[in-house]
């Protein structure tokens, strides 16, 4: 049985080498859709984490009145940490309030001069709620209005910016749905162009196929070598790939960063090095297999 296999191998490497153009050609195209795949995975990345920034953007504030108590306040904020889709909640107080619209206004001698005339500090403290997800918001903000602290709240800015959180999150579905579509789709063209190249390069050898299969060979010992030649195609198309990421990571990597704020796409790729190359390593060789077993069952019958 060793021995069976053995030869097998033996001929699916012979095969894999002699045809050496019919190699080239199917590893390239398998390569164009290893690099496709591996794209898809960093262009997830870069997405999710532009999605990510933008969602950390929106949270909606909790106006006090000028004598609502510190304390229940703290309550509140306390009650609102318990949410599960509450995120965070910060806690900003008169003095903090004032000394940030003072910063936003130093420029502006009249304000700075009504403040320094009224003698006290005008502005309430004020609640910055961070949700889970920006659909939450109005649940959150309906809790607010009907709490038993209510009477101390003195404007909630959700009602305002009802319509542009709305707005938002119908954009980031939106965005993520139109993200997958089209990676599905050029995922599936590529995939389809990788499969009939392997045909085509199995069709080439269909007269031998027909003369072992005359001579009483067993369809695993015919069907064995090919198969063998689609798992070297994965496997040397994942290699050529992972190279080629290599560079391009590190030239796009600063680049993408500082256009979409997410991570580094070079470190993304370093850190994660063996869990991408396992992924296009099993796409490849599964792609390969499968194409290569498909294949050749059609050359099986005379």
């Amino acid at each position: 049985m060793m021995i069976y296999f053995k030869r097998i191998f033996k001929i699916g490497i012979i095969n894999f080498w002699r045809n050496r153009w019919i190699t080239l050609a199917t590893v390239m195209v398998m390569v164009l859709m290893l690099f496709v795949t591996g794209s898809l995975v960093f262009s997830s990345v870069l997405l999710s984490s532009s999605i990510d920034r933008i969602e950390k953007k929106v949270d909606i504030s909790v106006y006090f009145t000028t004598h609502a108590a510190e304390k229940d306040i703290v309550a509140l904020q306390d009650e609102l940490n318990k949410f599960p889709q509450v995120e965070s909640v910060e806690y900003i107080s008169r003095e903090q309030a004032l000394e940030n619209f003072k910063l936003r206004h130093t420029n502006n001698a009249l304000i700075t001069q009504s403040l320094e005339e009224l003698g006290e500090n005008p502005l309430g403290a004020s609640l910055n709620v961070q949700a889970q997800n920006p659909e939450q918001y109005e649940s959150i903000a309906k809790f607010l209005g009907a709490s038993s602290y209510s009477g101390v709240i003195d404007k909630i800015n959700y009602f305002q910016n009802k319509l542009v959180i709305e707005r938002l999150s119908n954009i980031l579905v939106s965005a993520r749905a139109i993200g997958w579509g089209a990676a599905l789709v050029l995922a599936g063209i590529v995939v389809l162009v990788a499969f009939n190249t392997i045909r085509m390069a199995i069709f080439t050898s269909r007269e031998e196929i027909h003369i072992m299969r005359l001579v009483g060979a067993e369809n695993n010992y015919i069907r064995g070598p090919f198969v063998i030649v689609g798992v070297l195609y994965g496997i040397v198309s994942a290699v050529i790939t992972m190279v080629f990421f290599y560079p391009l990571t590190l030239w796009l990597g600063p680049k993408a960063e500082g256009f979409f704020g997410g991570p580094n796409l070079f470190h993304y790729f370093i850190g994660n090095f063996f869990q991408i190359f396992l992924l296009l390593l099993a796409v490849g060789v599964a792609l390969g297999a499968i194409s290569s077993i498909i294949a050749v069952r059609k050359h099986l019958t005379i």
